[in-house]
């Protein structure tokens, strides 16, 4: 069989699932998936070790450090799940109004159908995107990079198909693209009749490849690529709350909302040798170019320092160099630190607290299918199941109404 008949197989197996997801048997599902990453422990452990094992030699300390899983890891897995069981299922109604000549029009929300999903070797986002998607009550083909394909296979079929299986649902509702092969990334924006949405997680340049190719397929994608934090540390800063703040947004160097950018006021530059002194002890060299540092394969552990002389240029580089995915101030001046908020266009803005609280499960209690920085209408910041559906109106009239 080759790689297009398989993942056609899988999308239409997905597809033929959709009618079968109730949100009682979806969170049925997502329950037991939790107690089997438990009980399949051992499996996810085994088979991660191998993906390190054979990734050690090719990829940087940040990417291997999110390849890696252990046993808090695989915990806190099983205990998303768990929580994503819990959370209330969407309100599939959301108005209800009667127009004046009869007619009875409510505003829903429907599901999408089947959801494709590419994401880097980074096995827990597995389980977060099919938890999403299936809260939802859509269906999921997944892809992850090369180096997680084992873990991410016991994953599936170790874990949640059995736990679909388990609670009456088609195990086909969760698929999964079976090669390393970058192939398999462009067939899955290549269908649009069987997955006419993908979620596209990892490098800006990778994902806007990805992003055209499936635009000329007529296929619709969520783009989670950039990422980088801002952190603003303001003339009116406290040393210590400025301090405790850049050393939170360090405790990862491989992921998306860490500290990328780091913004000293002139009024602040007292603080900057210990701002060194931090990050010289965290191994950080310091530049003064802003870039992608947060996804620097070669690199990735470089932070840029800058110096602007006002709140307004402060809010002019974070606006207009970086990737708008979040950024923070650290100030005492309550004023100073709305107008940062209030002049911020990025998906989310904090005040004296790290950006690494920009995601779906820290701020809204549900796993994230990646973060959207996109400036046009729609799901924006953290993307959760509470955003992955489709409007639809239905109107009921007795038969008199015309137009």
């Amino acid at each position: 069989m080759t790689l297009r008949e398989q993942l056609e197989q899988e999308a239409r197996a997905a597809h033929d699932a959709l009618p079968a997801l109730t949100d009682a048997a979806v969170a049925d599902a997502l329950l037991r998936a939790a107690g089997l990453v438990v009980e399949q422990r051992a499996a996810i452990l085994a088979a991660n070790e191998a993906d390190v094992e054979d990734a050690t030699a090719r990829l940087d300390a940040g990417t291997l450090d999110r390849l890696r899983l252990d046993d808090a890891r695989v915990d806190g897995l099983a205990a998303q799940l768990a929580e994503t069981a819990e959370v209330e299922p969407l309100e599939r109604e959301t108005a209800a109004w009667t127009l004046p000549n009869g007619l009875r029009v409510s505003e829903r929300r429907i599901p999408i159908g089947t959801v494709g999903a590419n994401f880097e070797a980074r096995p827990g986002v597995a389980l977060d995107v099919a938890g999403q998607l299936l809260k939802s009550l859509n269906t999921a083909i997944l892809r992850t990079g090369g180096a997680a394909l084992r873990t991410v296979t016991v994953l599936v079929d170790e874990v949640l198909r059995p736990a679909l299986a388990a609670a009456g649902l088609p195990e086909g509702a969760v698929g999964l693209v079976r090669s390393a092969d970058h192939e398999g990334a462009r067939l899955l924006v290549s269908m649009p009749r069987l997955v006419p949405l993908v979620v596209l997680r990892g490098s800006g340049e990778t994902t806007a490849a990805l992003a055209k190719l499936a635009a000329e397929n007529g296929v619709r994608t969520l783009a989670h690529a950039e990422g980088g934090g801002v952190l603003y540390v303001h003339a009116d800063a406290s040393p210590e709350r400025a301090l405790q703040v850049a050393e939170a947004s360090l405790d990862r160097l491989g992921v998306c909302n860490r500290l990328n950018v780091c913004l000293v006021d002139r009024g602040a530059e007292s603080l900057v040798p210990d701002l060194l002194e931090l990050f010289a002890s965290r191994g950080i060299r310091v530049r003064d170019e802003v870039g992608p540092e947060w996804a620097n394969t070669e690199d990735p552990a470089q932070v840029t320092v800058c110096y602007p002389d006002s709140l307004e240029e402060a809010l002019l580089i974070a606006n207009e160099q970086t990737s708008g995915l979040a950024a923070a101030i650290v100030t005492e001046d309550p004023d100073a630190a709305q107008a940062f908020l209030d002049g911020y266009r990025g998906t989310a803005g904090f005040w004296n607290v790290t950006t690494r609280f920009t995601d779906g499960f820290a701020l809204t209690g549900a796993p994230e299918t990646g973060i959207n920085v996109d400036t046009t209408p729609g799901p924006r910041g953290p993307v959760t199941y509470r955003d992955l559906w489709l409007r639809q109106y239905r109107v009921v009239g007795d038969g008199t109404q015309a137009r």
